[in-house]
């Protein structure tokens, strides 16, 4: 196989100037590149770089028009269904990225709270916000989510 990793997540803002400095100021991520390509009616796009140097997150102002899953919101109540769940960022601590968040506009979706999964049990930390601009976002502490690896086989 040839796939090296996740590049991006793609998402569409409807107010681009504040979701850039959501993501900058409250998610440590850096803007990367910006760019304009008219032929797809994108008027300001950015590589916002996430904080591991090499996970991006791809942001496109609110007319421009790109390959998407799913169909937009109509209003801010309505959820639109499509691949994407929810965006999630290994942190060292999930209280201080809900509050840094919840500091810079998010809303609170799911308190940060421990959470026991399947058998063998995994314990993970993790919360969920509202980004200001409508993404779920959780932030989850470091886990090794490959325990069946780890397992001896009986």
């Amino acid at each position: 196989m040839n796939i090296k990793g996740l590049a991006h997540i793609a998402i569409q803002a409807k107010d681009y100037p504040a979701t850039i400095r959501f993501y900058i100021e409250a998610l440590g991520f850096k803007r990367g590149h910006h760019w304009s390509l008219p032929a797809f009616q994108i008027k300001e796009a950015s590589m916002l770089i996430s904080p591991d140097g090499r996970t991006c997150l791809e942001v496109f102002d609110d007319d421009a028009v790109i390959p998407a899953q799913g169909k937009k919101a109509l209003s801010e109540e309505e959820v639109a269904y499509g691949a994407m769940l929810h965006l999630a960022f290994y942190v060292e601590d999930v209280d201080k990225a809900f509050q840094t968040a919840l500091s810079h506009g998010a809303k609170p979706y799911v308190e940060a709270d421990n959470l026991t999964l399947g058998e063998p049990p995994l314990i993970i930390r993790n919360a969920l916000v509202h980004s200001p601009n409508g993404e779920v976002i959780e932030f989850i502490q470091d886990v090794d989510f490959d325990i069946e690896s780890h397992s001896s086989v009986q």
